[in-house]
């Protein structure tokens, strides 16, 4: 049996989807695009559900609505169950009915009526039932409540009664239509279809609609036995917001709340984690080795899963602790309902740059990956400012630029690291701003948006929800790891113990890895201020995998007589190199996502020539002007340091004479002191 999972967006749709699959789905895209759909098996059966996007209708308004209709119509689910949010019942009526036109069996799974009965409410799903045709199941996706029930109602063959929701009049149309329809399923809605198709019946059947909505609203949602009036428009959300959504207060208090996300996860947990880590790392290739030896293995073996894998791989991994903080503070913002709010507050600044709230999804989405990231641009309608948004999101610092940020901000800057990482995120929120400021007045002018969206209540975080979150993204970062650092370690390993005629154990200098590195060591001595062929290869494996700039150093240093980063970078240059890869170009499956949805080979490259060229030089001139900053700053204290000197030494001629023996003023006064 197929079974189709509809609802509006906030309804709860993902965390009803979990529970009925126990968390198990296999994550795909729909065909010919690159919005993500999940497929699952329904526990103890063998019935598969199909998560459909978040929409509000069955009109083809956005590529969501039109990817559900069109799954709906094509592959004919057997059983759709409608999950309807019971505190905004007008707002997830309006798909029911519309649901309800289809030939297929519906459920309506009345959700979170436990936050209804909060307020004093409560839905009579008996008379929801008579009205709708439907059959009514109360849950709490959140607390798992009813769920066993909905699913043995789901195996429970029915079919929905027929309800006649239009005037006579429309109705008569609708069944004329239906009539003169030969071998069509579906028929009431491609009848109704068929009508909204002159304007004036179009307007006629949505008002229709939402008198239907406002009268089984008001004949189903019922005072509770303690109802006490109080005034409806003023919730807790309400009241929260007042303060987080002030005019004067909200850009300060996003930007405190990221502030302690980040310096938490890079700062405080950074700090302590990087040089355990480090140790433990260590230790683990010590011992390693000595077992090897004893046992007899091969030298090059021994190097190549020493200094090769546990090198490589042991130091990404190692950020693995910075990362669950990061992802948990995330998901947290996200399901308490915040980051909607996040979206709405930025709105207003982004239309003035051609971007909109709902470009700040993919940016947040960015945060974990890049690859996901750019895929989300697909719920922006304008096809201009999806594209901006698609190139802009791989500036966000994403985990796989975490590593490089932690080590580079732990190693140089010690106690102010979390603020050095803090600094790089709001360093990108501005290039981003500007970035699209440019690409709006030179390239992409003729853009319209527009961003509506429903603030959803505030909601304690589901701790089961937000550790199946952490935990996915958590365990796709080790598979990363496990599999591209692997492979490119390997790769790295191979490239350093060899030299061009394939000799093995040669000198670190005289290896393939030195030999090309040399060649192109020079384009990168602005950014650096030496050149440094370790830090140039290590920079260019950041288009497999950014992670993988930190496993090559780490490899290379292994091989290498040079015992740390300080020999490489001093303070300053660590901070234009993390620029420099916070701003380049992402890792190849980011570019591929990026060739997706920008739909030209030719755009896909010179977007990568933009983001290369933008990140050297911004890179180039941070480092640049340091190095003045810091030259003015020690002349200025020079000729500080000079004219004391000076001063001091003008100050000692003008004292008056005591009276030294050598001195012939001291003489003539003291003949003049006889005479007298």
């Amino acid at each position: 049996m197929k079974i189709a999972l509809v609802g509006n967006q906030n309804s709860g749709k993902t965390t009803l989807f979990n529970l009925l699959t126990g968390m198990n789905a296999k994550i795909g895209n729909w065909p010919g695009v690159t919005i993500e759909k999940k497929v699952g098996i329904i526990k103890e059966t063998e019935n598969e559900i199909v998560d459909l996007p978040g929409i509000y209708s069955l009109s083809p308004y956005s590529i969501e609505e039109e990817l559900s209709r069109k799954f709906i119509f094509e592959e004919k689910p057997d059983v759709i169950v409608n999950i309807i949010d019971s505190t905004s019942l007008e707002r997830s009526l309006y798909l029911t009915t519309q649901l309800l036109e289809m030939d297929c069996k519906v459920i309506i799974a009345l959700n979170m009526v436990d936050l209804l009965e909060k307020k004093g409410f409560y839905v009579d799903e008996n008379r929801l039932e008579k009205i709708l045709g439907a059959k009514v199941i109360k849950i709490s996706a959140l607390k798992g409540t009813g769920v066993n029930y909905l699913i043995n109602e789901i195996n429970i063959y029915s079919k929905n009664k027929k309800q006649y929701i239009f005037d006579a009049k429309l109705e008569q149309e609708i069944q004329e239509i239906e009539n003169n329809l030969k071998n069509s399923t579906n028929k009431r809605f491609v009848a109704v279809k068929m009508l909204e198709n002159d304007m004036e019946l179009e307007e006629l059947i949505a008002t229709e609609r939402y008198d239907f909505i406002e009268r089984t609203k008001k004949s189903v949602i019922l005072p509770g036995k303690e109802f006490i009036m109080v005034d409806e428009n003023v919730s807790a959300s309400d009241k929260i917001d007042k303060i987080l959504l002030n005019k004067w207060l909200a850009i300060p208090i996003f930007i405190i709340i990221m502030f302690l996300v980040y310096y938490l996860s890079v700062g405080v947990v950074g700090k302590f984690t990087v040089s355990l880590n480090e140790k433990i790392i260590n230790l683990l290739g010590s011992t390693t080795n000595t077992v090897l030896n004893n046992i007899g293995i091969a030298n090059w073996l021994n190097s190549l899963i020493v200094d090769g894998i546990i090198s490589g791989v042991g130091s990404v991994l190692s950020f693995i602790p910075q990362l669950i903080i990061l992802f948990t503070c995330i998901s947290i913002l996200e399901t308490t309902g915040y980051m909607s709010r996040i979206a709405l507050l930025l709105d207003r600044i982004f239309r003035k740059i051609g971007l909109s709230g709902k470009s700040l999804i993919p940016f947040i989405i960015g945060t974990g990956c890049s690859v996901p990231g750019i895929m989300g641009t697909r719920i922006i309608e304008n096809q201009n400012e999806r594209e901006m948004t698609a190139i802009l999101t791989p500036f966000i610092p994403c985990s796989a630029k975490l590593p490089i940020i932690t080590v580079f901000s732990s190693y140089f800057f010690k106690q102010n690291s979390g603020l050095i990482a803090v600094s790089l995120y709001f360093l990108a929120i501005i290039i981003i701003i500007l970035s699209a400021l440019v690409m709006k007045k030179l390239i992409y002018t003729n853009i319209n948006n527009t961003y509506i969206s429903e603030l959803p209540e505030y909601k304690i975080p589901n701790i089961k929800y937000v550790f199946r979150d952490v935990f996915d993204k958590v365990v796709a970062f080790i598979k990363r790891a496990g599999s591209i650092i692997l492979v490119c370690s390997i790769i790295i390993w191979f490239l350093l113990s060899f030299s061009l005629k394939l000799e093995y154990g040669v000198n670190i200098e005289d290896s393939i890895l030195a030999s090309i590195g040399k060649i192109i060591a020079w384009i990168f001595y602005p950014m650096l201020g030496i050149n440094s062929w370790e830090v140039t290869v290590s920079t260019i494996q950041g288009l497999i995998a950014k992670e993988q700039v930190i496993s090559s150093m780490s490899v290379i240093m292994g091989f290498s007589e040079k015992t740390g980063l300080n020999e490489y970078f001093t303070p300053l240059s660590a901070y234009s190199f993390m620029v420099f890869n916070l701003f380049s170009a992402p890792c190849f499956g980011a570019i591929g996502a990026m060739q997706k949805e920008l739909g030209s080979v030719k755009k896909t490259i010179r977007v990568v020539c933009f983001q290369i060229t933008f990140a050297w030089c911004f890179a180039t001139l941070i480092k640049q002007l340091g190095i003045n900053l810091i030259l003015i700053s020690g002349m200025i204290l020079g000729l500080i340091k000079i004219f004391k000197i000076t001063k001091n030494s003008n100050q000692k001629t003008k004292k008056e004479c005591r009276g030294c023996p050598y001195c012939k003023d001291c003489e003539q006064r003291e003949l003049a002191q006889i005479k007298d």
